[in-house]
């Protein structure tokens, strides 16, 4: 049985920033339409957070049966390191989407039941990622589904739910957002190349090869900073979220600098950092 450090370690929290900002920067553009609805901003807090818990679960799961996760540098897969049983981390992975499905619920019943789809291929994305017969994120589109769900739905979802409409600042807010979610997969990504190449899984880093994946990082860390100069022309406030770009610059080097192994390990909690600063500001920005 593994132990409560152990399901913790499993659940990545170095990736769980990804789910949090979004919701605190579309909070961020209700305040500053004042039309924040708190309950509402902490239910999509919990369907975006568990949501995640349950693709890490669950991406641990289908990694682990397949064998893909038997030779690993990152952080401790459940399964594939044999600390737990398949079966338990699809039960934890299946709980998490009961959890979150539940919330999003609640959410869909006080504003549009439309809500219902966009969860129900929130929750398919997050199984066929690397579930089923034919995963997508075995097939370079991993970073797409990442965009799209961390940033997109994330950021423009926590508005609506608040402010029942779709303001442009919004959408604004969550393409920087995505990219700082989609950068913490391709650290990701990049450090497991050499075994994901052997494995046959292949990433959209697989494809891109080192050097262009670690371009690719870079230009998800730097251009969220363009965006926030874009969005000064409509909300001045949001250049403070200049303030996190140092935050960027230690990771960004390592990765341009060849770091791999696990020595790209500390580049996650270094992007979740940078993602954390940068989202917070933005927020306060947009508030304001």
């Amino acid at each position: 049985m593994a132990t409560l450090s152990q399901w913790v370690a499993g659940s990545r929290p170095r990736t769980l920033p990804a789910s949090l900002v979004p919701v605190v920067v579309g909070t961020g553009v209700a305040v500053g339409e004042d039309g924040a609805v708190w309950w509402r901003a902490a239910l999509a807090a919990v369907v975006s957070l568990i949501l995640q818990v349950g693709v890490n679960f669950s991406n641990d799961y289908s990694d682990g049966v397949r064998g893909t996760d038997a030779d690993r540098v990152g952080p401790l897969r459940l399964v594939g390191s044999g600390v737990a049983k398949p079966k338990h981390v699809l039960a934890a992975a299946l709980a998490c989407f009961g959890i979150a499905a539940v919330a999003g619920l609640v959410l869909a019943a006080v504003t549009t039941w439309w809500l219902l789809l966009v969860g129900a291929f929130a929750i398919l994305a997050a199984w066929f990622y690397t579930g089923g017969k034919r995963p997508y994120g075995y097939r370079a589109f991993g970073e797409i589904s990442v965009f799209v769900f961390f940033g997109l739905v994330a950021v423009v979802g926590t508005a609506y739910v608040q402010l029942e409409r779709l303001p442009a600042e919004a959408w604004a807010a969550a393409v920087p957002i995505g990219l700082l979610a989609c950068a913490m997969l391709v650290a990701n990504n990049v450090r497991d190349i050499p075994t994901d190449e052997i494995a046959g899984k292949r990433t959209l880093a697989v494809v891109l090869g080192d050097r262009n994946t670690r371009i690719l990082y870079a230009i998800c860390t730097a251009l969220p900073y363009l965006f926030v100069v874009a969005l000064a022309v409509v909300h001045p406030w949001a250049l403070i979220a200049l303030v996190s770009a140092p935050l960027s610059v230690p990771p960004t080097q390592k990765v341009l600098q060849g770091a791999n192994g696990p020595f790209l390990i500390p580049v996650l909690g270094e992007t979740g950092r940078l993602q954390i600063a940068y989202g917070a500001l933005l927020a306060v920005g947009l508030a304001l």
